[in-house]
């Protein structure tokens, strides 16, 4: 268990969505500055979209720890990505940041092209933004509500790797992230359970379609971790048991997940593609 973290969190709540890492409290733990790179990425420019906090921002971290450059996409958190800018440069990386909405195709061309210009190539892309919306009962979701979730989750994932794509060389890499729900489902997140479902399907599939030129495509699939999507998701009381159902009996930290991304991303994972990692504090899934 990383340092100093509580098994539960204390209730709290964000009205907007997709949250303020600036506002939880405990703060995510998104770093470990006692664990030290190997320069596994040494070189290499990494996008990252939801980059400024959660997952994200833990992720461009352990990147930039490992030697590789970053641009961060996020929606409009200035304050959360600047930390996490400042982050990525403490460990003498250069940092990019494109704020806009993953949903917008011509938004994507617009962070391939920035990337270009900033770095003038790209190797890695993470496909990690997403928004979920808790509901009850199916005929709660609306046309508007189930567009939407659908548009961050999978049409945005689905923008940024085709605009990247012709830019991707031999030995690149695409990860996505998907979640636990897609295996296990939802009940009260059926549309987004139902995004991540697509990305299991997605990352498969194209990992089929872009082996024969070297281009690996793998995704991760986390469990409670503890990000600012889930006190702007759910009622004080239920962030307050968040993730104590597992068998760890606690939510995980994103500076834990983030490991899994540096191995997808790195030429330990040359043998893999089309697979799916698990960091979920011990659920038992069917894969």
């Amino acid at each position: 268990m990383t340092p100093d973290q509580p098994q539960a969190q204390p209730p709290q709540h964000q009205a907007e969505q997709p949250g303020h890492e600036s506002q939880m409290t405990p703060a995510p733990v998104y770093d470990e500055p006692d664990r030290k790179g190997a320069d596994k990425l040494k070189g290499k420019v990494a996008i990252v979209t939801g980059g400024d906090s959660g997952i994200g921002r833990a992720v461009a971290v352990a990147f930039a720890k490992e030697g590789a450059d970053v641009l961060i996409v996020y929606l409009k958190e200035e304050e959360d990505a600047a930390e996490t800018q400042r982050a990525v440069q403490a460990y003498g990386r250069r940092c990019e940041r494109a704020a806009g909405d993953v949903g917008s195709e011509a938004f994507c061309r617009q962070v391939v092209e920035q990337a270009l210009k900033a770095f003038g190539r790209i190797d890695i892309v993470v496909n990690n933004a997403a928004e979920q919306h808790e509901q009850k009962q199916l005929q709660a979701i609306t046309e508007e509500q189930l567009l939407q979730t659908f548009r961050t989750n999978v049409f945005g994932m689905f923008f940024l790797t085709k605009a990247a794509l012709p830019h991707l060389g031999k030995g690149a890499r695409i990860i996505n992230t998907t979640s636990v729900t897609a295996y296990r489902g939802s009940p009260h997140l059926v549309d987004y359970a139902s995004t991540k479902g697509a990305i299991v399907a997605f990352t498969r599939s194209l990992a089929g379609q872009l082996a024969e030129k070297g281009i690996h495509v793998n995704a991760v699939a986390p469990g409670p971790i503890w990000t600012p999507l889930i006190p702007a998701t759910f009622d004080a009381d239920k962030v307050a048991s968040f993730g104590t159902s597992v068998p760890l009996k606690r939510p995980g930290q994103p500076v834990e997940v983030a490991p899994a991304y540096v191995f997808l991303a790195s030429a330990d994972a040359s043998y893999m593609t089309g697979q799916v990692l698990h960091p979920n504090g011990g659920e038992v899934i069917n894969t």
